[in-house]
């Protein structure tokens, strides 16, 4: 399952987004990268299907609400930082880490709601 994730563009960047604050449906839509509405819904429903992600606040009446990461999905982080410290080191164009990327990544998971696993 991982590599499905490693391999996929929009997946990785909502995971990164999420690491530096993203939360709602449009702080994740409004990413630099501009994904598209639908892009965004599917994207975050394998997420949460795989038990990266959870819904932690949903508006009356609608899909949209707020994600944070599960333990699980915390998991990968130190994968995102290893990846954002190689692209620091060889790609200086492009988008620079977050000093919290050096953070533990315990510090990101949503504990209350996160499957185990």
């Amino acid at each position: 399952m991982p590599a499905r994730f490693v391999g996929n563009k929009w997946s990785l960047l909502l995971l990164r987004s999420m690491v530096v604050g993203a939360r709602s449906y449009s702080d994740l839509l409004t990413a630099p990268e501009r994904i598209s509405t639908n892009i965004l819904s599917e994207r975050l429903r394998r997420l949460e299907e795989a038990g990266l992600i959870t819904q932690v606040h949903r508006r009356q009446g609608s899909h949209r609400g707020a994600y944070a990461l599960t333990k699980r999905g915390a998991g990968l982080i130190p994968a995102l930082q290893e990846i954002a410290r190689w692209g620091e080191t060889h790609r200086h164009d492009r988008w620079p880490a977050p000093d919290l990327y050096a953070a533990r990544a315990e510090v990101f998971w949503n504990d209350s709601d996160a499957p185990s696993g």
